[in-house]
């Protein structure tokens, strides 16, 4: 399965005894029905644990009383296929108002500043995610400045946290094996590293780094504990349409600028991507530019006879999207290019339309 970036929190660890205080959550659903069922959720793994559920009254107002957790975490609201996210830290109250008909998106949360926060982020990448091309990449770009500042700001805090593994579609606000997003990322570890070392998010994030290649060692930016400095490229080693093993990392190290490219050669885009990447091909041979290009097509027949005809480095992944190549360079949709620059990568591309001007940078 192609794996993504995701909360990780131990729930178990999260929650204190029933005989404890705990956080409430209250509000009204307009439009709602006597009796609709709401649960409530909260991030554990990767995955969102039921820990209670509530009904509305006649007017559509609910209340419901929930464990508090033992250190600040992330909970949602459900009805249906639509969610509502929220931070809670100890007995917070927290009041959401929505509508039965748009419960994921005609919301608002108050209570406490980082619910309102909370709420403004999500409200903003729905609005990034209706954009296509360039625009859409020029708002994300923008948007991520302003975030980096609220994250330097209180980078322990768990805004910052849910912010670094927010997602634009399929796509990473911060990926941990693009350098200048690893570097933020460094900084949110090092704040629950200082803060909150038993926190179960501290050890997630140490292995997010790892991921990316991290390195455990100082720097000055930031607080001096587990930050990652660079994203250094993870090796792939597969064999080419003539039976020779292609090393990424042997590749790198001749400090080319490379374009890591995954795709399925018999999807219907293939034909179309690989125009463009000929085009920025033809243009910058000369000048360095190399592609990799890794095939996670279920047919390998599939892949001969399209390599065939392909001027680049093309390398055949037999376990398809179930490959650990995936996994590693998280890989949340086809196509996708990685832009490698003198052995680390620089950026995430998955946009055709933005490769020549991300390329053109690099040249």
């Amino acid at each position: 399965m192609i794996k993504k970036f995701v909360f990780a929190a131990a729930a178990l660890l999260a929650m204190v005894s029933c005989g404890k205080a705990g956080f409430q959550v209250s509000g009204v659903v307009e439009g709602g029905a006597d009796s609709v069922k709401m649960v409530i959720e909260q991030a554990s793994n990767g995955r969102w644990l039921i820990v209670d559920s509530v009904f509305t009254s006649g007017n559509g107002e609910f209340s419901v009383e929930v464990a508090a957790p033992a250190y600040p975490d992330i909970y949602r609201l459900r009805y249906g296929a639509g969610t509502i996210c929220f931070p809670v830290d100890s007995i917070d109250k927290i009041e959401i108002k929505t509508d039965v008909k748009q419960f994921a998106t005609a919301y608002t949360l108050a209570g406490t500043d980082d619910a309102v926060s909370m709420m403004n982020i999500d409200k903003k990448a729905m609005e990034i995610s209706l954009l296509n091309g360039e625009e859409r990449s020029k708002a994300i770009e923008a948007w991520k400045k302003d975030l980096v500042g609220q994250i330097l700001s209180s980078p322990g805090s768990i805004i910052s946290y849910y912010i670094i593994n927010k997602y634009i579609g399929n796509e990473p606000l911060f990926d941990p094996l693009v350098k200048r997003d690893m570097q933020i990322i460094g900084a949110v570890a090092n704040g629950y590293y200082t803060f909150s070392p038993n926190d179960p998010r501290t050890a997630y994030l140490v292995r997010l780094l790892q991921q990316g290649r991290a390195y455990h060692k100082p720097n000055a930016a930031v607080t001096d504990t587990v930050v990652a400095s660079e994203a250094s490229i993870i090796d792939i080693t597969l064999q080419d349409n003539n039976g020779v093993e292609q090393s990424l990392e042997k590749l790198a190290a001749e400090k080319r600028v490379i374009l890591l490219n995954f795709t399925v050669y018999s999807a219907e885009f293939s034909p179309a991507y690989n125009a463009v990447l000929a085009d920025l091909y033809k243009k910058y041979e000369k000048k360095g530019l190399c592609i990799y290009q890794v095939s996670l097509d279920g047919d390998e027949f599939t892949w001969r006879q399209s390599a065939a005809n392909l001027p680049w480095i093309t390398v055949y992944d037999p376990a398809s999207l179930q490959s650990q190549n995936v996994m590693k360079y998280n890989v949340t949709q086809i196509p996708l290019t990685y832009v490698i620059s003198n052995g680390e990568i620089v950026e995430r591309v998955a946009e055709p339309a933005q490769l020549e001007h991300v390329v053109a940078n690099y040249m």
